[in-house]
């Protein structure tokens, strides 16, 4: 019997930062702050010694936006991916990330991040503030 091993995947499960209000909602850019927290996620990643394979982004653009924010610290380009628009599920995620390396930066939306989080981990549903992270292992 042949046995395969299946990579370990560090996902980065990230909800994209501040926006300012308005309409329409999928072009709503980063507030000043919010720019400043998507690079300090940057910073963090670098500072740890995380060099992701793929940031993968909503099409959304707060998401897309927090996605070039982070990458420029981290030398990665981000990429747009329609499974990761507001409703994403944790298959939807899954998916997106399948055969992308074995580490994978997601930036989504709330409350998905939340669900995503809790269906991955089989814990309960973590708040996720505007530039929050949080690391799983899948």
């Amino acid at each position: 019997m042949e046995v395969t091993i299946l990579p370990r995947v560090q996902l980065y499960l990230v909800r994209h930062a501040e926006a300012v209000d308005g309409e329409p909602d999928e072009l709503r850019p980063l507030t000043a702050e919010g720019r400043r927290a998507a690079r300090t996620l940057g910073e963090r990643l670098a500072a740890d010694g995380i060099q992701p394979d793929a940031i993968l982004t909503s099409p959304l653009l707060r998401a897309r936006e927090t996605g070039a924010e982070l990458a420029r610290l981290v030398g990665v380009e981000p990429e747009p991916d329609e499974r990761l628009a507001p409703g994403a599920t944790a298959e939807s995620v899954r998916a997106a990330a399948s055969e992308r390396g074995e580490t994978i930066v997601v930036i989504g939306h709330q409350p998905d991040c939340g669900r995503v989080a809790a269906e991955l981990t089989g814990g309960p549903e973590p708040a996720f503030p505007p530039a929050g992270m949080l690391e799983i292992e899948l």
